[in-house]
């Protein structure tokens, strides 16, 4: 426990990213308490600490108590529901069901993650205190508790209709193999890409019952880059311990040209979501109208990333990083709102 408290205390003097004082304060509460160690990759105060002490690793472990994971993947599947759904119910019940199922696959996604990466996240000081990598759970632990978020998730994906269990289904092999491509690739963050936007193909599926058009593959292509650019966003946070550890990023790859790497990927999602919104009346789908406005709202967050953007800056990376949610809002709104006017 002295060895970390030296290693947080040092991070402070280098980087200004964490207080040390609190962050001492803290650690004397959960000793004198005999629950488990400060988590340094989230926050301190949340809701959580109101269950028992015992849940709460498992609540960092499947990142509960980080929302913007969720939402992220999330979204994606909105933006087609919108698009598709029949009715306003449909639509409705199709987002609560996929609210739901986000939440679920998001924490086993980083279940499966943190139990491949247990012993690379020992090597970086943000993530060298999550539950596997400190040893606060054990693997048993971590995998029977992914059993039954895949339960919870199993009962979700039934709800919909059989092809889209198939399509479900289909993204499994992406989940598992992300982390291994961090070893592999210079760009795991695209991997991650088409992991996270399937849910524009399965929310298709979920309410038309069909296999997307062109159309929505072109909004899928460009989720696929926008997600590339705000998970190199991201990485910028581990850059100088993924360089020491032998991970391999997008933000590494990118370097100093990390501004122009990541804005070339916010210009091709933009250009591919507005050319799937361009051709649904070619696939014989109402255009949308109110859409644009959001897409519009999306650009503008977009761009406000790219001016913005500091290697150096650990604490802005994340918050850029996190505003990806109120961007991908923007979209749903304006689709919401086409199909509020034109139901």
């Amino acid at each position: 426990m002295t060895s970390n408290l030296a290693v947080l205390f040092y991070i402070e003097l280098a980087t200004d990213q964490f207080c040390f004082f609190s962050v001492y304060s803290l650690m004397t509460t959960f000793m004198s308490s005999n629950t488990p160690p400060i988590h340094t990759d989230i926050e301190a105060h949340g809701w959580w600490h109101w269950l028992p002490a015992a849940w709460q690793p498992f609540i960092y472990l499947a990142r509960l108590d980080r929302p913007i994971g969720w939402w992220l993947l999330l979204l994606p599947g909105w933006w087609s529901i919108s698009l598709g759904a029949p009715s306003l119910g449909i639509m409705l019940w199709m987002m609560v069901l996929f609210l739901i199922g986000a939440i679920v696959t998001r924490a086993a996604g980083c279940i499966i993650n943190d139990m491949w990466d247990r012993r690379l996240d020992q090597l970086i000081v943000r993530t060298s205190t999550r539950p596997l990598a400190a040893g606060t759970i054990s693997m048993t632990q971590a995998a029977l508790f992914l059993m039954a978020l895949g339960l919870v998730g199993l009962f979700v994906l039934i709800q919909l209709p059989r092809l889209a269990i198939y399509v479900g289904l289909a993204a499994a092999p992406l989940v598992v193999l992300y982390p291994l491509a961090k070893r592999v690739t210079w760009f795991p963050q695209f991997v991650l890409g088409l992991t996270f936007s399937w849910g524009v193909l399965l929310g298709w599926a979920a309410v038309t019952e069909s296999l997307p058009p062109s159309s929505i593959t072109f909004i899928y292509v460009g989720s696929v880059f926008w997600v590339f650019g705000y998970d190199t966003i991201y990485a910028i946070q581990d850059m100088e311990d993924d360089r020491t550890a032998g991970i391999k990023s997008s933000a590494l790859a990118f370097d100093s040209r990390i501004r122009i790497g990541t804005g070339v990927a916010y210009v091709i999602a933009l250009g591919s979501i507005a050319t799937g919104l361009f051709m649904l009346k070619h696939d014989g789908f109402p255009p949308v109208m109110l859409g644009w406005v959001g897409l519009a709202g999306m650009a503008i967050n977009l761009g406000m990333q790219i001016y913005k953007i500091r290697t150096n800056n650990a604490k802005l990376a994340l918050n850029l990083f996190k505003s990806n949610r109120n961007a991908g809002l923007f979209l749903v709104a304006g689709l919401m709102l086409d199909r509020l006017f034109t139901s």
